[in-house]
């Protein structure tokens, strides 16, 4: 993907960082400051958001929620992803003040999805570990993975189909079905290296 510069994808994570403080000083120089950092015209791109969050010493994931859709742009996706990983994701308690400043934040942005090929030979061949997240549709389930989740887990192809399914809510072998939507997508990836620290992107 690699579509923002390394120093754009910076301010993209200390936004996200911002947007987490300023909720918990609920000060309006706090604000005003998320406000400035937005307003950089890199923000006007599309990309779908996730923001991810992980404890410094334990790498141990903290809070993960996104918008994959392209509808809006960065600049407000940015804010509500990373609010929404720090107090609303159902796996954890909200984030505490304490606990921010051991906290990792990463921000993955999202390429426009394209659609896998109906045959379950073909959507095997059809995505790449490593580079490709997948997205799973069928009537109102959804699943999301992103393409660390197979790396991370070291899976092959075959368990990253059935993981989504999963994720979905589905039997994990309904990714052989035709008319199972699976779409595939391809993230850059912003990372703190220490907390509030210098941020890279993760290649």
């Amino acid at each position: 993907m690699g579509s923002i510069p390394e120093k754009d994808g910076g301010i993209i994570v200390k936004a996200a960082r911002l947007a987490i403080e300023s909720m918990m000083s609920k000060e309006d120089t706090a604000e005003n400051k998320l406000r400035m950092m937005l307003s950089s015209i890199v923000f006007n791109a599309k990309e779908g958001v996730f923001v991810s969050l992980y404890h410094h010493h334990t790498n141990e994931l903290r809070g993960c929620i996104g918008f994959p859709e392209h509808s809006k742009e960065i600049r407000y996706k940015i804010v509500n992803a990373a609010r929404a990983a720090a107090f609303e994701d159902k796996r954890f308690v909200p984030i505490s003040k304490n606990e921010l400043d051991e906290t990792i934040v990463e921000v993955n942005l999202l390429s426009e999805s394209k659609q896998l090929p109906e045959t379950a030979k073909g959507r095997k061949d059809a995505i790449k570990i490593g580079r490709d997240g997948l997205i799973v549709e069928y009537g109102i389930r959804r699943g999301l993975l992103l393409p660390s989740v197979a790396t991370e887990n070291g899976m092959n192809k075959e368990e990253f189909l059935e993981a989504v399914c999963k994720k979905a809510g589905l039997n994990k072998n309904y990714w052989k079905q035709k008319n199972v939507h699976i779409r595939k997508f391809e993230t850059q990836i912003f990372k703190e290296e220490s907390p509030n620290g210098k941020v890279a992107e993760v290649t």
